[in-house]
């Protein structure tokens, strides 16, 4: 039972108790003035009788004083009678309201029971969505890696004739990395990629055209020294030019889908060496083909 009706049940005990010790109370008081009426009227009586003969006296007079102020004792009895039986009817009002108060208050306790019976189903529901939604999520994922792996594998198969310090294959931060040096692809200051780099971009392409829901970034970079020539006014002019001269061979030579492909120049500023020696330089001189999965559908996951 909750608090508000623990309370209720007290206070009805409480005003039962003294309804009736007032009734007790008041009970008691009317048979003590009712004998003492009748033994002062049976007094007058007798006096009344002893002086007839005699004449009305001072005992006499004083006698029928006395009948008078008994008299009036009554009334005022009567009235005090009255109020009592007033407020015991307050009273018992009042308990009927408590009783009344304490059965609406049981009926909202019940039904904040059943309330917190519904929430507690609907979060059992909500929690048991989640987990299904969850594991929807990882199984996406897992896809998604198990997708890179194999692309991995299959671009590092394409490309194995090829030495490390011409490209690299790896996987970081969720994306295939496809890191061409500027030795296999670019003479020193141009964008025009070299036979052997335009092979070695073939290979790429074959791979990257049978495989689905795969972007891909072409990102041109460059070392710290600046360059300003005829055609390029400086390193960042020339990493974009890069980038875009590889994506027209795989899009208009290999038929990659050109939607599924962006170019971008990162000049000098995303070095993967320092610029103090002469091998730092040329590991910065690269093109990176970055391949990422589609997150569509994850997307449509997560909203």
């Amino acid at each position: 039972m909750c608090e508000s009706c623990n309370k209720i049940v007290k206070l009805c005990n409480i005003l039962t108790l003294k309804i009736s010790q007032l009734c007790h109370n008041l009970i008691h008081l009317i048979i003590n003035k009712m004998k003492r009426a009748i033994y002062v009227i049976s007094s007058f009586l007798i006096l009344s009788t002893m002086f007839t003969s005699c004449g009305p006296g001072k005992k006499l007079v004083a006698s029928r004083v006395h009948v008078s102020n008994l008299q009036m004792d009554s009334t005022t009895t009567h009235g005090q009678l009255n109020d009592c039986n007033v407020k015991v009817n307050n009273l018992t009002d009042e308990r009927s309201a408590l009783q009344k108060d304490k059965s609406s208050l049981q009926n909202e306790n019940a039904t904040a029971h059943n309330d917190f019976k519904t929430l507690t189903s609907a979060s059992e529901m909500t929690i048991a969505d989640q987990a299904t939604r969850l594991k929807n999520l990882q199984n996406i994922i897992q896809s998604q890696k198990d997708v890179l792996g194999r692309l991995k594998n299959s671009i590092s198969d394409a490309l194995m004739k090829y030495k490390t310090d011409e490209l690299s294959v790896s996987i970081k931060d969720g994306s295939v990395y496809v890191s061409l040096s500027e030795k296999l692809l670019f003479k020193s200051g141009s964008d025009i990629v070299d036979p052997k780099g335009v092979a070695a971009l073939r290979s790429l392409a074959l791979v990257l055209n049978s495989t689905k829901d795969i972007n891909v970034m072409i990102e041109g970079h460059t070392d710290n020294v600046p360059i300003k020539t005829m055609l390029f006014k400086d390193n960042w002019d020339l990493s974009t030019a890069r980038a875009t001269s590889i994506v027209r061979i795989l899009t208009k030579d290999n038929g990659f889908d050109s939607r599924r492909i962006t170019a971008s120049g990162r000049s000098e500023f995303r070095p993967l060496n320092p610029n103090d020696t002469p091998e730092g330089k040329a590991g910065n001189r690269r093109t990176e083909v970055i391949l990422s999965p589609d997150l569509n559908e994850l997307y449509k996951m997560l909203n």
